[in-house]
């Protein structure tokens, strides 16, 4: 016994205390790759999410090994599938009873790793395209209802792991309470620029409520990609693409000043004055440094106007 309890002090005292759920997954719609995590830790998602585009993702838990992170990608670059890969991590491990390790491969298979000195409940689920894994949890539903949320909700593969964190809190969640979560998504093919391969990258360090503040997140996150698609679209000269993507993001958020200001700029660059006048005006009222920003995107081109009708927008 003691020689058990000097090797779980060696694991405290070397590991980030990373007791957590969490769920690995794919979507063979998209081939999108993604890890989500929730915990009673500060910043959890720095040390348990890992995942590179066109390659896999791993989740490392419990008393944590972050070199599973990385080394497990690196493994799966070579050629290892999801279970060889957790497999030669788990070989090489002397703390590997004390591990929770959740691995999926850029084909979808999925393997996940409950050591038997977890702290209770503990366990996990692999199943189509995606593993769940849970430790010090307050009930052994927990993981059985992650799994469940992630086979019967719709949507995108972040909206679907989110669902599964929200399942696990329901059933009890981490017993301690909850304090940071993650949400990790990268894209199957790899384009060689992270910050493209990169989905959804998203953190909650520190809250009382992380999966709500991690669910507006990414309802924030999904409108400012309807905005990029905009930017992009008035690069391209294509005022209408641009004005049904602002359109969407407004629609998110329809007190957003800035989602409304870019829309309505959008609007005079198509000649649409009557419509994109009280826009402005409205926007001018609330905040007026939105007016002074105005005449500024002459110069780069982003407003193309007459004179006659800036001075009418100046005006408002």
């Amino acid at each position: 016994m003691l020689s058990q309890w000097s090797t779980a002090q060696q694991f405290r005292q070397d590991a980030p205390f990373a007791h957590t759920y969490s769920i690995v997954a794919y979507d063979s719609a998209t081939g999108q790759l993604g890890v989500a995590v929730q915990s009673h830790w500060f910043s959890v998602g720095t040390v348990v999410a890992w995942a590179e585009a066109g390659v896999g993702v791993v989740a490392t838990q419990s008393f944590s090994n972050p070199a599973f992170g990385p080394q497990g990608l690196q493994l799966m670059k070579t050629g290892l599938d999801a279970k060889a890969t957790l497999k030669a991590l788990m070989d090489s491990d002397e703390g590997r009873h004390y591990r929770q390790v959740g691995v999926i491969d850029a084909t979808g298979a999925a393997a996940s790793w409950t050591g038997d000195q977890n702290i209770a409940e503990a366990g996990h689920i692999v199943g189509k395209h995606y593993a769940v894994q849970a430790n010090m949890m307050k009930n052994a539903t927990v993981w059985p209802a992650m799994a469940g949320a992630f086979e019967n909700t719709s949507g995108t593969l972040a909206e679907r792991m989110l669902a599964a964190l929200e399942a696990a809190q329901a059933e009890g969640g981490d017993i301690r309470g909850k304090q940071s979560a993650t949400l990790l998504v990268v894209s199957g093919e790899p384009t060689g620029k992270v910050w493209l391969d990169r989905l959804v990258d998203l953190r909650v360090d520190d809250s009382e409520a992380p999966l709500k503040e991690l669910r507006r997140l990414l309802k924030v996150k999904t409108a400012y990609d309807f905005m990029n698609a905009g930017d992009l679209a008035i690069e391209a000269g294509d005022y209408a693409k641009a004005s049904a993507a602002y359109g969407a993001a407004e629609e998110m958020f329809p007190d957003n000043l800035e989602m409304q200001y870019w829309h309505a700029i959008n609007l005079v660059n198509q000649g649409e004055m009557k419509t994109a006048l009280p826009m402005l005006k409205k926007i001018f009222a609330e905040n007026n440094d939105w007016r002074l920003l105005t005449p500024r995107l002459i110069k780069p081109g982003i407003l193309q106007v007459s004179e006659q009708d800036l001075q009418k927008i100046m005006k408002l």
